[in-house]
Formats: structure tokens, sequence, C-alpha cells
């Protein structure tokens, strides 16, 4: 099976690097020095007090990859639009795609059936051009909870969690999940088969529309800001407002936000990935994280003033760093 990876960033190199570590054929599209460093020395790979080198096909050029049978595309939804097209030489009529980013995916209301379904999220796809390149029959949800950074390019230190969730768009089960779940655990990735991907992604996508924004405010990391008791009582609320969406689209979300909080609380001193991108002068994901959930609210008729006004600070903060917030 050929295996394609668009973007060699930390979850993707991480990816990449377990997969071609199993013996998958594994191909990349990267660019700049991560390509550089991959092409020539392959993915260094750091986890658990050990150092791996993987090799992998690696090209800025699609078309010199070739099509693949499944692609995990983990880009960060920034760069999406703009690189939708070009993925078409990645796909034959067969290929499995998968798209590993936060936040809630273009996708997100286009199965028959889902409430408001054929939403298009313009905070996600403005234009459509993803819905349009990458068509929902050849589609897998994708749920990642792992840990990760690049210290340089085409190195990616993998810090803990192993966890995929894979299922169909519109729920239950599939052979083609059941397979693709099998080689994952084969590389040694916690990968389980979802019968209602939809739910776990806004189960995660409460972590990360409330961490992620607030640390780009704040400049803090997880554990920081849940330890100060006026941010927690905002983590409560904006955990409370994102529950109350997700109950109008049908999700059964059996969760507390105290609970939820804990689980982020566990994980320790992290740094969210908005603020390593805020640090690091990229362009952050505030619309896919939480311009997606206020534009879900907006589609439900029900009022979020908390996640709101968390998104007009963020999305300023963003903008006085000279930053994109897309």
């Amino acid at each position: 099976m050929k295996i394609g990876i668009v973007g060699a960033g930390a979850i993707g190199g991480w990816l990449a690097a377990r997969l071609a570590l199993a013996g998958e054929a594994v191909s990349v599209l990267a660019r700049g020095a991560t390509l550089a460093r991959i092409a020539a020395e392959g993915i260094e790979l750091r986890s658990g007090g050990r150092s791996d080198r993987a090799h992998v096909r690696a090209a800025a050029d699609a078309a010199a990859l070739g099509p693949q049978d499944v692609l995990i595309i983990s880009v960060k939804a920034p760069a999406l639009p703009a690189l939708a097209p070009a993925l078409a030489a990645l796909l034959h009529t067969e290929t499995t795609v998968l798209y590993a980013g936060n936040g809630l995916p273009w996708w997100y209301f286009l199965p028959p059936g889902v409430p408001c379904h054929g939403l298009r999220l313009a905070s996600v796809d403005p234009q459509g051009v993803l819905e349009a390149a990458l068509p929902l029959a050849r589609l897998l949800g994708l749920s990642v909870f792992a840990s990760c950074h690049c210290p340089a390019p085409g190195v990616v230190q993998h810090n803990s969690g192993s966890r995929l969730l894979l299922g169909e768009p519109a729920g239950g089960t599939s052979a083609r999940a059941d397979e693709l779940a099998q080689r994952l655990q084969h590389a040694g990735l916690d990968a389980q088969v979802s019968a209602d991907i939809r739910r776990d992604i806004w189960l995660k996508l409460l972590g990360n529309a409330c961490l992620n924004p607030v640390s780009l405010i704040t400049g803090a990391e997880t554990d920081l800001m849940i330890d100060e008791p006026r941010l927690y009582a905002l983590f409560v609320r904006m955990m409370e407002e994102a529950i109350g969406v997700g109950g109008r689209l049908g999700l059964k979300l059996d969760v507390e936000p105290a609970r939820r909080i804990a689980q982020s609380r566990q994980l320790g001193h992290i740094k969210t990935s908005m603020l390593q991108d805020l640090e690091a002068g990229r362009a952050v994901e505030l619309d896919a994280i939480l311009g997606a959930l206020v534009e879900s609210a907006a589609a439900v008729a029900l009022p979020v003033p908390t996640l709101d006004a968390v998104l007009g600070l963020a999305g300023l903060r963003a903008r006085t760093a000279g930053l994109p917030a897309h």
C-alpha cells in the first residue's frame, strides 16, 4: 500500500516516520529546509529516549510522487485551500484521504442526514475548493491525540500520546477503516475505529477551542492557564457553550468541563500549537479551531458570548503580531 503524507511537520513527520519504520511505502510532500533534510538524511524521530531515522520518498511536487492508496493531509488549515488543487496528482479512483488537522474539518456538515447538512464552513473552506478537490466519498475522518514538535527541519520530537481515531464521516464502521487501523497499529500507533467520528472530533475541539486561543492571548502554557482560577472559570464557560452547540447538532456529549480540563492538565507544561505558531511568526489556526465553532453556533441559532469574545480577543492578538488568523 502506498501511503502519502502531505506536510512533514510535527504530526505529519511523526506519522511518516512511524509508518516507514514499520515497512510501509511512504511518500512525503514537503518543501524548503524540511524537504532538503528529509531527502538527504530521512526523518529523524526522537521518542521514548531513542532516536530513529526513517527514509521516505520526498518531493515538493505532487506529480513527482504520483497517486497514493492512502493520503494523510497534515498541513495546518490556513495552508490547505491553496494546496488542495495540487493534490489531484496524489489521487486515484480508490484513494482514501484523511485530514490530521485541528479544529472542524471542511467536510463536517457535508455527510447526508447530519444536522445543518450542506453547511459550508466559511471559516475553513470559504470558496469551496476543498469540497471540490476532495470528494466526500474519498474521505475518512481522523482525530489525532499526540504531542509532537519539530526542534529542527526534518526532526520530530514525539512527547506523548499515539492515539488515532478514524471513521466514516457519516458514521458507522467500514472495511477500509478497519484495514487502515490495523496498518497503523502495526506501526506502533494506538489506532481505533470510531463509529461516530464527528462526535470524537467535537470532543477534541472542546480542549483546542479553549486552550489554544487563550494561550494566544496570554502567552502561557496550558498548566499555568488551568491553574489560574479565573482562567479555569473561563474555560468552564467556554466548554459549556461548546457542549451546548454540539447538543443542538445532535451529538451525544457525555462530558463534564471539569473532567475535560483535568485531562488537559495531566499533559503538564505544554505550549499549544497556536502559541508555538505565534512565537514562530506563522499563521495561527484560529478560524478552523474557534471560528468554525462560533460559525456552527450561529447555524443553530445559539448565542455563545464567551466564545465570541475570546475569538475577538485572539484575532486581534494575531493581527497586532502581524499574523494571519485563518
